[in-house]
């Protein structure tokens, strides 16, 4: 669970249930301070005048807000739209590509309004009826290490369970979801987890959990019958790549329940990188060890109009035919949405 070391609370946000929950948490823990603002200038409360320091205290900061405009983003190929609950990671993941989405942003956000959220949640779901509707919770963030305080994903699961043509799904590195196991969830939501070697857990993935705590969060999620899957990104191609992604998913297999109520899911993405977050992560962890080598990848436009940089066509193929026969030789019934 995520004890931040400071709250910022926008005005007006104490007036809603979330915010009186966050409050009331924390309001006599020494730990924690918290500051009611003003005039919503965050930034100005965030100690650090470089990217190195103010990305680190970001990270220990979470913002209590309202989500104002209503326009839900589209997240292909994980679902039809986003839904904005929340923003930021509390994770400090090298490569991960909110450091440049929200590079000057690294802090935590919660909503409060999320009657709002949802109640245009719902205009979305009619505008496509009788087809069902996809909303992914975690386009923008890791939802999990606040939810014992925010009860957001309690609440969206419930919503969702009451909504034939609504699905909902999001992913996460962390293991704070035991308030979600007891819930009447009728199967309308998907829980993932995003998993990788222990070589790139230990040298990328900063503040998460270990592989093996994730694998025991996703055993109590199965047990609790929601559909469950896996993203397995990103990954990394490097001398001993093939043997410790084969002993990952040889761990999963040993450590999950024989029967599930549905499908196991994978999602598997290699690693790629825009110019703009290699120089942001350069900034941020100017001792990083990450591959970026520009002259060693293909330059591609994506589907927002910016290009990345991705392993080339033939590795791409190496590692589609990988993933496929590994993950069928150990997982019969699984379903692979994608491997990209």
């Amino acid at each position: 669970m995520f004890i931040p070391r400071r709250i910022l609370f926008e005005k007006n946000t104490l007036d809603y249930e979330i915010g009186k929950n966050i409050y009331g948490y924390f309001k006599d823990d020494k730990r924690v301070e918290i500051i009611n603002l003003s005039n919503n200038k965050i930034k100005e409360n965030i100690p650090g005048d470089d990217v190195f320091t103010f990305y680190r205290e970001g990270k220990n900061t979470l913002v209590v807000g309202k989500k104002r405009g209503m326009k839900f983003q589209s997240c292909k190929p994980s679902a039809h739209y986003q839904l904005p609950l929340l923003s930021g990671c509390t994770g400090q993941c090298e490569y991960c590509y909110l450091n440049t989405n929200m590079g000057d942003k690294p802090y935590m956000r919660i909503n409060v309004n999320i009657d709002d959220i949802l109640f245009n949640a719902q205009k979305y779901i009619d505008e496509r009826l009788p087809e069902e509707t996809i909303f992914e919770g975690s386009a923008t963030s890791d939802p999990v290490p606040v939810e014992p305080y925010s009860n957001s994903l309690k609440q969206t699961i419930i919503f969702f369970s009451n909504n034939e043509n609504g699905r909902f799904r999001f992913v996460t590195k962390y293991t704070d979801i035991d308030t979600l196991l007891d819930l009447n969830h009728k199967g309308r939501t998907e829980i993932r987890f995003t998993l990788n070697t222990n070589k790139i857990i230990k040298n990328f993935e900063n503040k998460t959990p270990s592989m093996e705590k994730r694998i025991d969060a996703c055993k109590k999620v199965i047990n609790s019958e929601y559909p469950t899957g896996f993203i397995i990104a990103p990954v990394f191609l490097y001398n001993e790549w093939k043997e410790e992604y084969k002993n990952l998913l040889l761990s999963l297999k040993n450590n999950l329940p024989e029967k599930t109520a549905y499908p196991i899911t994978f999602e598997v993405i290699s690693h790629r990188y825009t110019s703009r977050a290699k120089n942001v992560i350069l900034e941020a962890f100017p001792k990083t060890t990450l591959p970026m080598n520009d002259d060693e990848r293909t330059f591609k436009y994506g589907q927002f109009g910016y290009g990345k940089y991705l392993y080339n066509k033939e590795k791409i193929t190496e590692i589609k035919d990988f993933f496929n026969s590994e993950i069928n030789t150990y997982f019969k019934d699984a379903i692979i949405k994608y491997i990209i």
